[in-house]
């Protein structure tokens, strides 16, 4: 199982180093615009590299969860492709909201698009498997058997 499931542990550290780095912006956003903690308001410089920082940290549980349930269910190497992809969007999206709110828009929806490509694969992957284990039906079979492959 461990040499199955490196691709996905190797894109979740990556995640978690790109979760450190943006938090390692808004401390050196911190220091540069003089904002102490516990204040999350200043210069709308800082505000957004915070907001940019908030925002992707709020969406890591999600993309880790439908990460590995995609990962474990579908296909390790699509999921892990995938992970890869949201990883640089959400990258981008950093780079853009930091430089200004209307630059985060195409990162946020290609970032977003690819959340809903892994739920998809994960939907359809849990939906084989319970098919399989409590009905004992086999669709991927079944599919291959009617279409000759």
């Amino acid at each position: 199982m461990l040499e199955e499931a490196v691709g996905l542990g190797a894109v979740t550290v990556l995640g978690v180093l790109e979760q450190a780095y943006f938090s390692l912006q808004v401390i050196y956003a911190r220091r540069k615009y003089s904002v102490s903690p516990p204040t999350t308001t200043g210069p709308p410089e800082f505000e957004r590299v915070f907001r940019a920082q908030a925002n992707c940290s709020e969406y890591f549980p999600i993309f880790i969860i439908i990460l590995w349930t995609s990962g474990v269910f579908f296909s390790q190497g699509l999921s892990s492709l995938c992970g890869l992809m949201y990883l640089y969007g959400r990258f981008r999206y950093f780079q853009g909201y930091s430089a200004s709110a209307e630059e985060r828009l195409a990162p946020m929806y290609f970032s977003t698009q690819v959340l809903w490509v892994l739920v998809g694969f994960s939907s359809v992957g849990v939906f084989l498997s319970f098919c399989r284990l409590y009905l004992n039906v086999d669709l991927l079979q079944q599919l291959f058997s009617a279409l000759n492959l």
